[in-house]
C-alpha cells in the first residue's frame, strides 16, 4: 500500500460519509493555503583520514498546498526539491568526506486528514514525530526529511492522549524507500505539571530484509519547583538479541539559562548488538557530528553530556558537552563540543550558525562541522 492507494482510499472515504456536495468542497478548496518553506544552508565536514574536507551549499525548497475544512476532511500536498550549487561532498563527489543531503526531487507529504472532537486521522504520506523524536521522528536538520505513508490514529481525551500508527513505507534522508510493516503506540497521561506519564510500543519490520525489532518502554518527565526532569526505559527485542535503554535527565533555570545535566545509555547485548533507533530524529542526540548516526556500535553506547540553553538579545545561545563511551567493555568513544547561535528575523525567516567539535577516543577520527544557514517558511 503506498501513498497513492491510501490517499484514494482516504478519498472514497471521505466521499461516502459526507455525500459530497460539489460546492462545498470547492469552498474548501478556496479557503486552503499555499505552503512555501526554504532553507539555504552552507555546511563543511572536516574528517581526519584519507578524504579531502567536504564543503556543501544545498537548498532545501518545499511548494504546497493545505485545503480548508469540509467536513472535518482537510487535504495536504507538499513537494520537497534539494538543489546542490557546491558538490564538495560525498553524497555527489567522490573523494570528500560525506555530507548527508542528495540532490533530488520527491513528494514529501501528500495526506488527507479527519478531525472531529477528540478524534484525529491522517492517511497517506505524513510527517510523524512522537515525544521528543528519540525512537520516532522526521530528522528535520536534514534538507529532505524523513516521511512516512502511513495511517495515524489521535485520540485525545482530557489528560489522556493515544496514538496508533501504521507504517507501509519510510522515506528517507536520502531519498531511499524502505518498505515496511510498522506499527507504533504511544499512550501518555499528564499527571499534573510535575508528572507526565508515557507508554510506548514501536514494532518494526522491513519487508525487504525481514529484519524485526520490537521495543517497548516508558518514560516520564514533567516540572517540580525549578527542577526539570525526565527519566526513560525501554527494552528491545529482535530475532536473535535484547537489548536495554535508559535515560535520565534534570535541569533547572539559572538566571536567563536553563542548565541540563544527563545520561543516556543504548545498552548492548554482550557485545554482538546495540540498542537500536532507526526511525528517530538522530542528530538532535549522541552529538551534532553524527558519530554514532547510522547504526549504534555492536559495544553499546553511554553519553553523560552538560548542556546550557538560553535567549541573550534576541538570539537563541545554545552549549552542549559530550563525553561517549561504549556500554560493553567501557571504551573510551570521544567526546564533543557542540554550539549553537539563531535568531529569528521577522515573522518567517531564522537564520543561525552551528558547530560541533568531536575528538576521538580509543578510536575513530577527530571531526569539525559546522553550519551556516537562512531559512523562510510562510
Amino acid at each position: 500500500m503506498y501513498y497513492k492507494s491510501l490517499l484514494a482510499v482516504a478519498i472514497t472515504l471521505a466521499a461516502t460519509q459526507s455525500g459530497i456536495a460539489q460546492a462545498s468542497v470547492a469552498e474548501a478548496l478556496e479557503d486552503g493555503k499555499m505552503l512555501a518553506d526554504f532553507r539555504l544552508r552552507y555546511e563543511t565536514n572536516d574528517t581526519d583520514g584519507g578524504t579531502k574536507a567536504a564543503e556543501a551549499i544545498t537548498l532545501r525548497s518545499r511548494l504546497g498546498y493545505e485545503s480548508g475544512v469540509y467536513n472535518g476532511f482537510k487535504v495536504l500536498i507538499e513537494n520537497e526539491m534539494v538543489h546542490a550549487f557546491q558538490d564538495e561532498y560525498a553524497a555527489l563527489t567522490p573523494g570528500f568526506d560525506p555530507v548527508a543531503d542528495p540532490t533530488g526531487n520527491e513528494i514529501n507529504r501528500a495526506q488527507i486528514s479527519y478531525a472531529k472532537d477528540d478524534f484525529a486521522a491522517v492517511v497517506g504520506r505524513q510527517r510523524i514525530i512522537l515525544d521528543n523524536a528519540r525512537f520516532v521522528g522526521n530528522v528535520g536538520w536534514r534538507q529532505n526529511e524523513q516521511t512516512y505513508d502511513a495511517v495515524k490514529l489521535d485520540y485525545k481525551t482530557g489528560d489522556l492522549s493515544l496514538t496508533y500508527a501504521y507504517l507501509d513505507q519510510v522515506n528517507g534522508i536520502l531519498f531511499q524507500e524502505v518498505d515496511v510493516t510498522d506499527h507504533l503506540l504511544n499512550v501518555s497521561y499528564k499527571v499534573s505539571d510535575a508528572v507526565k506519564l508515557t507508554g510506548f510500543g514501536y514494532f518494526l519490520k522491513n519487508d525487504d530484509t525481514d529484519a524485526k525489532d520490537d521495543t517497548i518502554g516508558a518514560s516520564i518527565n514533567g516540572k517540580a519547583s525549578s527542577i526539570m526532569y525526565s527519566a526513560t526505559y525501554a527494552s528491545q527485542s529482535t530475532d536473535n538479541n535484547d537489548a536495554t535503554y535508559m535515560a535520565l535527565e534534570l535541569g533547572t533555570a539559572i538566571s536567563a539559562a536553563k542548565v541540563f545535566v544527563g545520561h543516556e545509555i543504548l545498552g548492548s547485548d554482550d557485545g554482538a548488538y546495540g540498542f537500536q533507533t532507526s526511525l528517530a530524529t538522530k542528530h538532535a542526540f549522541n552529538g551534532w557530528a553524527d558519530k554514532f548516526l547510522s547504526k549504534t556500535p555492536a559495544s553499546g553506547l553511554t553519553d553523560t553530556y552538560l548542556k546550557a540553553v538560553g535567549m541573550f538579545k534576541g538570539y537563541k545561545l545554545l552549549g552542549m558537552y559530550h563525553e561517549f563511551g561504549a556500554d560493553d567493555g567501557g571504551a573510551d568513544l570521544g567526546s564533543e563540543l557542540d554550539l549553537l547561535v539563531a535568531k529569528k528575523v521577522g515573522k518567517t525567516t531564522s537564520v543561525g550558525i552551528k558547530s560541533a567539535m568531536y575528538s576521538k577516543g580509543d578510536t575513530g577520527a577527530d571531526t569539525d562541522k559546522l553550519w551556516i544557514w537562512a531559512e523562510t517558511k510562510f
